[in-house]
């Protein structure tokens, strides 16, 4: 067998089989779509209890979820309208622009169900659309009691590690912070350098939306049943100028993260649809069935036996128009 020159020959047997050949047929294979190839074939059975199966999954992983979310337990309080004087209730810029306010202010939260530590604290801002250029920080502070002793609050890894370690300089000291025109909310110690002030790098982590939280610490005490924790906060953060609201937000969190109920809701909805899908196509199916390939077959063997017993019966020429039959006669190649 000639071979080109810079082609290798593979040895079959006694035949030599040039590579170039296998890899010219692989390709033709492949350009004109002839390669091996599973293609299933969805019958009615096969597609109604695909449905049912992903029904029968879904709806206990989402009741799982639900379930798991619900034991989330969350305190949500609002405090930005409660903390203005009432002198300053129809004037609230001139309360938080004015710095001969005090802005110090108590709330109080009433513990509904036992909360195991660590238990998160976050602030929430609705109706705030945050940036890259905004030359603020969120100033609130906030201190939290219970009884007569003051809960001990880690301020300690908020932020992200990879954005402490990388995106942060540990050499890098904010010298040049709230020096321009535009200012809001707090300042940044110049001695620290910007790995370690993890409340800005929380702060910079850009929000999505309008309404979101950021991380402000963990209580590492358990807190029970029916404990009041007062809370003495600053209000300092003016979200008053366009509309904005404040919330102070204290959560557990479980192995799924924090309360929401959106993934269980939609995986119970999804499995349901399912379910509701499978059903449809069994009625449909029962009552105009679908004649499969097996049954197709079987009446292929039908219509050959009734042309052979007309033909028997006249002793004439074979003829299929011979049979009457309410269907054509159906020929599988």
């Amino acid at each position: 067998m000639d071979v080109d020159e810079g082609s290798s020959l593979d040895t079959i047997g006694d035949q030599s089989v040039p590579q170039h050949s296998r890899r010219c047929k692989a390709f033709h294979q492949f350009t004109q779509q002839s390669l091996p190839a599973c293609k299933p074939v969805l019958t009615p059975k096969w597609v109604i209890s695909t449905f049912f199966v992903m029904g029968v999954i879904f709806i206990p992983v989402g009741l799982i979820i639900l379930h798991t979310s619900r034991n989330v337990v969350e305190i949500v309080d609002r405090y930005d309208a409660e903390c203005i004087p009432e002198a300053y209730k129809s004037n609230k810029m001139a309360y938080i622009k004015d710095n001969s306010i005090p802005k110090n202010c108590s709330q109080f939260l009433k513990v509904y169900k036992r909360m195991k530590a660590p238990i998160y604290i976050y602030y929430q801002l609705d109706n705030y659309y945050q940036n890259h250029r905004a030359w603020s920080l969120f100033n609130d502070t906030f201190t939290f009691i219970r009884g007569k002793s003051e809960l001990k609050v880690s301020r300690k890894n908020i932020a992200w590690k990879s954005d402490r370690d990388h995106k942060f300089g540990k050499h890098v000291y904010p010298f040049n912070f709230q020096n321009g025109t535009l200012i809001g909310g707090g300042k940044l110690e110049p001695s620290i350098p910007l790995s370690d002030q993890e409340d800005l790098i929380v702060w910079m982590r850009t929000a999505a939306l309008p309404s979101f939280r950021k991380l402000h610490g963990r209580i590492e005490e358990d807190l029970d049943t029916d404990d009041v924790v007062v809370v003495k906060l600053m209000n300092n953060y003016n979200t008053y100028s366009f509309g904005g609201k404040k919330k102070l937000v204290l959560s557990t969190s479980s192995w799924l993260g924090g309360k929401n109920d959106f993934l269980g809701a939609a995986y119970v909805f999804a499995g349901s649809s399912c379910i509701f899908v499978s059903l449809v196509f069994l009625l449909l199916h029962t009552k105009n069935p679908r004649c499969t390939q097996s049954c197709s077959m079987h009446q292929v063997k039908e219509d050959l036996l009734g042309v052979w017993v007309s033909c028997f019966s006249l002793r004439k020429g074979c003829k299929v128009g011979a049979v009457r039959r309410p269907y054509p006669l159906r020929i599988l190649s």
